[in-house]
């Protein structure tokens, strides 16, 4: 094939090549063929259509989707034999010298030198899920279950409050007419800390008014950064009722036979696998900053930190919109806060594909296996999930690249200099 690279910096490349135009009408003359002998024309027999009528039927989608793939083809063989490493996704447009031919941009992978992970110091968190954390777990699932009973004591932590409020800011009533209703469980930290400390003690039927300082960035405006009177009304209150871990109880969660002994079996295993993953959260966290650290004079690809940054962005706002706050229209440069946040992502991703080509590490079925089952095992049809995941090319790529990046940390922690560092389930999973 002939191909000619051109540099346009230090990272940018141009690359014009050409398609082989016999191979690409033969492809689209015998997809053509397939086309016809199974076509349901109106006014034709199957396998007797005429090749003009598919012609004008199918020829141009038929071109497009054979052009297409030759087009990868062809890129990916001429990258090959130029010995090139790309970093991200090229650009490819139609050269003005012929139709087959096609001009190239893209960023290649910077030259890191020498990669000696056995200089790095990683510091390796271990951890174990012990009974205490399982019934930790079991009380957490006690109160995501219970009940409220009115009381007409004071309230205390712990105790669901309902109130009415209205406020003053400056001389503007807020509500202008009326109250607002609301709600909060005292001790849960979902309101600001000298309202709910005014609630404490309250009960229903109480009433009084207090000065709050509110933050800077409050949702409300006109209270944002200012102090406001606020009066409070307490509607009713209310003391939790915790279930019984019985019968009933452990069969609500799944566990069939009521067994206690499955259901803490169950919620160990559940709370082992959340661990690993903060475990290895935390590992591609140290490896990376260690790798950051070694190499964070290396130029990375300009447009490939552009683009990171920009789904950064894209995310934070996705991220916001769940949440329920109202975001516009993302701006052009929306994403530069984001830059050196993308460019310590991108450094951490090209040296690990560095470090999995210079040592020729190959993607380990097992543990693609096993991880995917871990994922099933978390839904209640698990081999549903297992299918979907082998029927979606886009998912299993996604899936391959994780365990892959993750096989490629543990490598390289296993080589660093690395110290372990023994902490609690709880101190583990907390990010």
């Amino acid at each position: 094939m002939q191909v000619s690279v051109e540099s346009l910096g230090s990272l940018e490349r141009r690359m014009t090549f050409n398609l082989p135009a016999e191979r690409l009408e033969t492809q689209v003359d015998g997809r053509l063929r397939e086309i016809a002998r199974g076509a349901k024309i109106k006014g034709f027999r199957p396998g007797k259509v005429p090749a003009k009528v598919i012609e004008q039927r199918f020829g141009a989608q038929v071109r497009a989707e054979v052009l297409d793939g030759l087009l990868r083809e062809s890129f990916s063989n001429a990258v090959q034999q130029e010995s090139l490493r790309i970093a991200g996704n090229p650009s490819i447009e139609p050269a003005n010298d012929g139709d087959l031919a096609y001009v190239a941009t893209f960023e290649v992978v910077p030259d890191f030198g020498d990669i000696d992970v056995s200089k790095l110091e990683v510091v390796r968190h271990t951890a174990e899920v012990s009974d205490t954390d399982i019934d930790a777990m079991i009380e957490n699932l006690r109160l995501q279950r219970r009940t409220w009973n009115p009381v007409e004591r004071d309230a205390r932590d712990g105790d669901a409050v309902e109130i009415q409020t209205w406020s003053m800011a400056g001389d503007e009533r807020v509500p202008a007419e009326g109250t607002e209703r609301g709600a909060a469980i005292l001790g849960s930290g979902n309101m600001l800390p000298a309202i709910e400390s005014a609630l404490s003690g309250m009960k229903t039927g109480d009433e009084k008014t207090i000065d709050v300082e509110f933050p800077a960035d409050w949702r409300v405006p006109q209270f944002a950064g200012k102090t406001v009177q606020v009066n409070l009304a307490v509607t009713k209150v209310s003391e939790p009722v915790l279930p019984e871990v019985d019968t009933d109880f452990i069969k609500s969660f799944g566990v069939r036979s009521g067994d206690a002994d499955q259901f803490r079996a169950d919620i160990r295993s559940n709370l082992e696998r959340e661990l690993k993953g903060a475990l290895m959260t935390r590992l591609r966290r140290e490896v990376g900053e260690q790798l950051i650290a070694a190499y964070e004079s290396v130029e990375m690809p300009p447009k490939l930190v552009e683009a990171e940054a920009r789904d950064m962005a894209r995310q934070a706002v996705e991220q916001a919109r769940r949440q329920g706050r109202q975001v516009g229209e993302l701006p052009a440069d929306a994403h530069v806060p984001f830059l050196d946040a993308a460019r310590k992502r991108v450094l951490v991703g090209l040296l690990v594909g560095e470090v999995a080509r210079r040592n020729e590490l190959r993607l380990e079925s097992k543990r693609l296996t096993e991880t995917l089952n871990l994922i099933a095992s978390t839904y209640e049809e698990p081999e549903q999930v297992v299918q979907l995941y082998r029927n979606d090319a886009q998912l299993m790529a996604g899936l391959r690249n994780r365990v892959m990046e993750e096989q490629v940390i543990d490598w390289i922690a296993e080589r660093a200099q690395h110290t372990e560092q023994p902490m609690s389930f709880s101190e583990a999973i907390r990010q």
